[in-house]
């Protein structure tokens, strides 16, 4: 990927995702997941923020089973392939970005993969239970919003899929090449999941996002998660009200 290719890239991801890269620091207000620039305070850093108090369907959420309705889910067909993807660590997560020739196609509905990340510990929560760690995979729909998939990680053996990852976490502002890296291979083999309509977890909230949380969680290694931690020991918006929203669970 050449230099002009690349920037125009996480130029978009950073609207998209609404992660605000390294290089935007100097271009927006701080925010972060302790003290006086913690997701309580994300309102107050900018008025372009103010999804982040205001808005009624904010995410993550805490999603109890027994409260979600049982619906015939249209299934997620993840459409990825393998090429090469460059990982970067934005100052608030470590991201994935992949080239463009990936998409999730949900019924007549099509979404282009732009990145995914991670939070530790999961931002969602399953019964009031959270998971080590989680993933955001997020799509872009053909009418502009966005479609995010979250994948569960639970502790357990070593991730091989993402060896690649998690062995070369790059510093703060600095990114890494990877290599026939198949965003599929991250996937659980049993894709039931919850949908709900929600917002990003990040500044500025904006709502409107298509969520999908699958029900089977991945493995991650002891060694992987702590990896990660050394990085970001929290970075997790706490669960928002749900406010009435309705939360389906695949039959």
């Amino acid at each position: 990927m050449n230099k002009t290719v690349c920037m125009a890239v996480l130029g978009l991801l950073s609207v998209s995702s609404g992660l605000a890269l390294a290089d935007d620091k100097a271009h927006a207000p701080h925010w972060g997941y302790e003290g006086k620039t913690a997701p309580a305070h994300w309102s107050e850093l900018d008025a372009a923020n103010t999804a982040c108090k205001m808005s009624k369907e904010q995410s993550p959420i805490n999603i109890v089973e027994r409260n979600a309705k049982k619906a015939a889910l249209l299934p997620l067909d993840f459409k990825y392939v393998s090429n090469s993807a460059e990982l970067i660590n934005n100052g608030h997560t470590v991201q994935v970005n992949v080239p463009a020739g990936n998409s999730l196609k949900t019924g007549d509905d099509e979404g282009s993969l732009l990145q995914f990340h991670f939070h530790t510990p999961s931002e969602e929560k399953i019964n009031g239970v959270s998971y080590p760690m989680v993933a955001h995979f997020v799509h872009k729909l053909n009418d502009g919003k966005l479609s995010v998939v979250a994948v569960l990680f639970k502790k357990g053996k070593e991730n091989a899929a993402l060896a690649p990852v998690f062995s070369a976490l790059p510093a703060e502002g600095k990114s890494t090449p990877l290599t026939n890296f198949d965003p599929a291979s991250v996937l659980p083999a049993t894709r039931t999941y919850y949908k709900f309509t929600g917002s990003l977890t990040t500044p500025p909230c904006s709502d409107g996002v298509r969520w999908q949380v699958l029900k089977q969680p991945v493995e991650l290694s002891a060694s992987q998660i702590a990896a990660f931690k050394k990085l970001y020991k929290m970075n997790a918006r706490p669960v928002q009200p749900l406010n009435g929203r309705l939360v389906e669970v695949s039959e």
